[in-house]
């Protein structure tokens, strides 16, 4: 069987989940004999083996545990996806407010369009975090939950693959997959950074992981972590603030709790039962970051102090089978997160800025369940059909961000004065269905469509056709065209959540009448829709040279916003909704290269360009990202128990918004953030086979990137890169 031949038969097994095509395999990062990949390892919806690792295909990327061991991430998972194609660390806003609160969006979509996932089930606890006028959360996102050390791998699917996923796709999926011991066995992992610069913050932290059968039938998992990421000093950013206002907060600390409990059962070859039990708890070390620039001085008595905890709790069953007609994968899981934080103000100048030392306690439940039936059929030609049904249901006990009152004598159709309901709720089902067909030995077609009855919006269909064709034995063309959505968000829908401008804020075209602007929930909101289009082609021979270019365009329609024509006047105050922009548009290119250029030494490049990211209706930018982005690494094996990496991130202009996001008027700092590269260095050393050490160097050349102000008064100049920090590593495996 040839390459080519064997690449077909994965990618059936691989895309009856429907969502990527094998186009072309090279080892980018791992080398051969990697244990997180082997012949016998089933990964969904990814198939690797030690010969063919799927790094940098068209559409999907995946970090493997070899990679994460090799570059460990100081703490948040984010620090490795964003070096994936199409992939940037952003805020939730294009405004720049809770600049160094970055999250991963891929293709430009912003976070609130990339769904996270471990072990294919959603993670939504980011959606209990109030979401300001501007779109921007006081959230570190989804994507620390779990220990670095306990994952197998990552998986970054991106463009019209993502959009069979559902709700919140429309960028793409990152699902962080779990490892799963196969014998009874253990490690225990240590990590330790130290920043060259004193007021940066540096971490600590341990993780372990403890697994295998215990019988026949019989298996577990236990994992556990802790860590501790300290806060930049409060004034870091002092030389660079280029306002009167107290210097913009650096990066806020956080201390990570994690454990995670899995048992599985199999009564037969064909069936499988995991129990899974996990609980997390994030607080942060406060920094003295504000939503808005202005003096506060409660605020600043709490820096270097917990002002936010994010407990998560989760409860899931899943059931693997395997029949004659086919294979199945359901799950249910019951997802809670308790958000208690330090009450903020909710209205003009004060919104999002401590001011009082009482805490306050929202719930977010979140019940998800969904069934997966792969089967494959021989009609005319080889192929699988893949069936599925889903379920999400959010609750949401908020009685913090519905604490803003309405002024006596002001009226607003639907919304009481006082005492509003703080609870919330939406759901939705979806069922969906694919086909992946082999037409011929060289084209593959995926046709799919699906479709969610949402309990507000109602209705959405979500079709979808990919295709892959071999063009000859080491050039293919891939081509896809989905149609993505995104619900609205219960702080969107809810009447019941107010916010209040004193005048300063409102729109510029509707200017304060005397008792200021509100802006309501609405529960007539349409989701947000994303025709996402992409052509890519790729090469890949047997020798590992490995080289593609993929354009994506995605036409993104009924983005929500907040407001800027009032839907009525009371007493001179007027009130607006959260409704639906007509149109923006995202497209760019993503490309990579991967060169063997001998047995022991591989290149490897990936390139990011944003051709176009703005809003049609006012031309302004959907998120803060560079004009482009280019990861490289050269890796050399210098020995069987020793190897180097170098890296390297540049990361091109980034331009400002020039209108503010919430009043239409012209903001007072455009200036864009100027190119910057960052380069690495890391050593690894197996001593044993119980023993490996690891250490390195981020930002070799110290190039450090200061945050200038709070929101549009830096203008894209609102996070900051730290400086030169040495690390080292130790995990011991029994």
């Amino acid at each position: 069987m040839n390459v080519r031949q064997q690449q077909k038969r994965r990618y059936l097994s691989a895309t009856a989940l429907g969502v990527i095509f094998l186009v072309g395999a090279t080892p980018v990062l791992g080398q051969e004999g990697d244990e997180t990949a082997t012949d016998d390892t089933v990964l969904k919806p990814i198939v690797l083996t030690a010969d063919e690792q799927l790094k940098q295909a068209p559409g999907v990327s995946t970090i493997t545990s070899d990679d994460i061991a090799k570059m460990p991430p100081a703490n948040d998972l984010s620090e490795l996806i964003r070096k994936m194609p199409g992939a940037n660390l952003t805020g939730t806003t294009a405004s720049g407010q809770r600049g160094n609160q970055r999250q991963i969006e891929l293709r430009g979509m912003g976070p609130e369009n990339t769904l996270i996932l471990i072990d294919g089930k959603p993670v939504l606890s980011r959606n209990s975090v109030r979401m300001g006028r501007a779109g921007e959360r006081d959230s570190r996102g989804d994507t620390n939950w779990v220990p670095a050390d306990a994952i197998e791998r990552i998986e970054v699917i991106r463009g019209p693959a993502a959009a069979r996923y559902g709700s919140g796709a429309a960028g793409g999926v990152v699902n962080i997959i779990t490892k799963h011991p196969e014998k009874l066995s253990g490690s225990v992992t240590t990590y330790f950074s130290v920043p060259q610069h004193s007021e940066e913050g540096g971490t600590r932290r341990g993780s372990f992981i403890v697994g295998g059968p215990v019988t026949d039938t019989m298996s577990f998992r236990l994992t556990g972590g802790y860590a501790k990421t300290d806060a930049d000093d409060a004034d870091i950013n002092a030389d660079a603030n280029v306002t009167t206002d107290p210097a913009a907060a650096g990066r806020e600390g956080v201390i990570n709790k994690d454990i995670r409990g899995l048992l599985t059962f199999e009564p037969t070859g064909d069936h499988a039962f995991d129990l899974e039990a996990a609980f997390s708890r994030q607080g942060n070390i406060f920094a003295g970051d504000r939503q808005l620039a202005g003096t506060n001085a409660t605020l600043d008595s709490m820096i270097g102090k917990e002002t936010n905890v994010m407990k998560r709790g989760t409860l899931s069953l899943t059931h693997r089978g395997t029949y004659d007609f086919g294979d199945s994968n359901s799950y249910v899981q019951w997802e809670r997160t308790f958000n208690k934080r330090l009450l903020e103000g909710l209205a003009g100048s004060t919104e999002g800025a401590i001011n009082t030392n009482e805490f306050g306690t929202s719930r977010l439940d979140n019940l998800t369940a969904k069934s997966e039936w792969d089967i494959p059929l021989e009609i005319g030609v080889p192929q699988t059909v893949t069936l599925g049904a889903e379920f999400r249901g959010e609750w949401l006990d908020d009685p913090v961000s519905t604490r803003q009152a309405v002024a006596t004598g002001v009226t607003i159709p639907g919304i009481s004065n006082s005492e509003r309901d703080p609870k919330s709720n939406a759901w939705m089902i979806g069922l969906y269905a694919e086909d992946n067909i082999e037409v011929t030995d060289q084209l593959t077609l995926t046709p799919g469509v699906r479709f969610d009855h949402h309990s507000e919006f109602g209705a959405n269909w979500s079709p979808s056709l990919n295709a892959s064709y071999d063009l000859t034995e080491t050039v293919s063309l891939k081509a896809g065209i989905a149609r993505a959505f995104k619900a609205p968000n219960l702080f969107q829908l809810n009447p019941n959540y107010v916010y209040f401008t004193m005048g300063n804020g409102c729109p510029v075209a509707y200017s304060n009448l005397g008792n200021g602007c509100y802006v309501v929930g609405n529960p007539d909101l349409d989701p947000e829709t994303s025709i996402n289009k992409e052509i890519g082609i790729n090469y890949t021979d047997d020798d590992g040279w490995n080289a593609g270019i993929t354009y994506f365009h995605n036409d993104y329609k009924n983005r929500i916003a907040a407001g800027v024509v009032p839907e009525g006047v009371s007493n001179t105050a007027q009130y607006f909704q959260w409704y639906n922009v007509p149109e923006a548009v995202v497209s760019g290119l993503e490309a990579n290269l991967a060169v063997p250029i001998n047995d022991v030494l591989t290149w490897s490049t990936n390139a990011t360009y944003m051709i176009e990211s703005k809003d049609k209706q006012n031309g302004q930018p959907l998120s803060l990202v560079p004009d482009y982005t280019i990861n490289t690494w050269l890796e050399w094996q210098a020995r069987e128990d020793l190897s180097l990496t170098l890296s390297a991130t540049h990361y091109g202009k980034t331009e400002s918004p020039t209108l503010t996001a919430t009043t239409g008027g012209a903001v007072t700092n455009t200036e864009p953030r100027d190119p910057y590269t960052l380069v690495n260095l890391a050593v690894n050393y197996d001593v044993n086979e119980h023993f490996r050490v690891g250490a390195g160097v981020t930002n070799v050349f110290d190039k450090r990137v200061f945050r200038e102000g709070s929101g549009n008064a830096a203008g894209a100049n609102t996070y900051n890169e730290p400086g030169r920090t040495f690390y080292v590593s130790l995990t011991a495996k029994f």
